[in-house]
């Protein structure tokens, strides 16, 4: 389970020779349990020390599926000095962003308080990740920039966080995950969408989290392979679910981007939509348009994990019917289905849509110039 990358003989020297990009999923780790606390009052400490964190599943600790390497790392990824892969922001400098020349990089914390039972307790952690992410992060290299973690099960405690956070340059999206009490177009979340609207922001959507359900429609599969590709099942039901629910009808200015979940099921989930919205669309008024232009006009795609077709033109075509100005490149680091820049295009792209694909779309969304 564990990708195998080759030795170089000097990575910085050819960073120049590479293209710039954008890195729009970097996920950064904590190197102690206590390097929140600064960020946290001090009830928080004890609360998290006597009775730890309670989330939404059956498991008080890790995830439901146990991985070959703890949190899904790179066995390369451990910094020198200690600490989960992750952890270090001099380490990552060094494999990651200046040999791939990452000229963005945006970060998606896991391990957050989303998903937490206690919303008070959830609302503080996300808070403090936020500070932390500042604090160690986007302060120290100007490519960083943060996602504003939210408690994504109490509305209204989220849209706070979102507008305490309008205008803050080291933020440029906000970060719900996929897996949640509910779809993620119930009225309980639409305090975070009218937020972000508001303060001119993205959501993004990322693959996981905890809302103490199975990831499938039948019950909890047995292995670990069955989540992977279950997380395709999940973004299919939050993109249905914002849609029939009216969310984008409502806020016309959002967008969001479905991170980690893979791309190659869109064009299918659409086609379904608009012909069952056809003979049913009298039970959804509000939805005033076919779903697949809401979809298509309202959604970005990050591209790990990143459909391998057999045949390289079904890709393409896939490609062609998302738009290449929808798809926002991302490795997934530092996690063991890393995708490396230089081999996920295949040959025969023009050098616009390879710019577009590698750096213009992933500013133009983040309203980065």
């Amino acid at each position: 389970m564990n990708v195998q990358f080759r030795d170089l003989p000097d990575q910085t020297a050819i960073a120049t020779a590479k293209t710039a990009i954008a890195d729009c999923d970097i996920h950064p780790a904590r190197a102690t349990k206590a390097e929140l606390y600064p960020f946290l009052a001090k009830r928080w400490h004890d609360h998290l020390e006597t009775y730890g964190k309670h989330p939404y599943q059956g498991m008080m600790e890790g995830p439901p599926y146990p991985k070959a390497q703890p949190n899904a790392s790179r066995r390369d990824a451990y910094p020198p000095e200690g600490g989960p892969q992750g952890s270090s922001l001099s380490f990552m400098q060094k494999q990651h962003l200046d040999p791939n020349n990452v000229v963005l990089g945006v970060l998606n914390p896991l391990n957050t308080g989303q998903g937490i039972r206690n919303q008070d307790l959830a609302a503080a952690l996300c808070s403090a990740i936020n500070d932390w992410q500042i604090e160690k992060w986007t302060s120290k290299d100007s490519r960083l920039k943060a996602s504003i973690v939210v408690a994504n099960e109490d509305g209204r405690a989220a849209a706070a966080e979102i507008r305490k956070r309008a205008g803050d340059e080291n933020f440029v999206q906000v970060l719900l995950l996929s897996r949640n009490v509910e779809p993620l177009g119930q009225r309980r979340y639409w305090p975070i969408y009218e937020a972000a609207e508001e303060v001119g922001l993205p959501v993004g959507v990322h693959a996981f989290g905890f809302g103490g359900n199975p990831i499938t429609a039948s019950g909890w599969p047995s292995f670990y392979i069955e989540e992977m590709v279950g997380h395709a099942q999940c973004q299919q039901t939050v993109l249905a679910s914002l849609v029939l629910e009216g969310v984008f009808e409502r806020h016309p200015k959002l967008k969001m981007i479905m991170i980690e979940a893979g791309f190659g099921w869109a064009p299918s989930l659409c086609w379904r939509l608009d012909k069952v919205w056809q003979r049913l669309r009298s039970e959804v008024p509000h939805v005033k348009r076919p779903p697949s232009e809401y979809i298509r006009e309202h959604i970005y795609w990050t591209t790990q994990p990143m459909e391998d077709p057999e045949r390289r033109q079904d890709l393409f075509d896939l490609i062609e019917w998302i738009g290449w100005d929808k798809l926002l490149f991302a490795t997934d680091y530092p996690h063991w289905d890393f995708d490396e820049p230089s081999r996920v295009l295949p040959p025969g792209v023009s050098d616009a849509n390879r710019e577009a694909f590698y750096l213009a779309n992933a500013r133009k969304v983040y309203g980065i110039t």
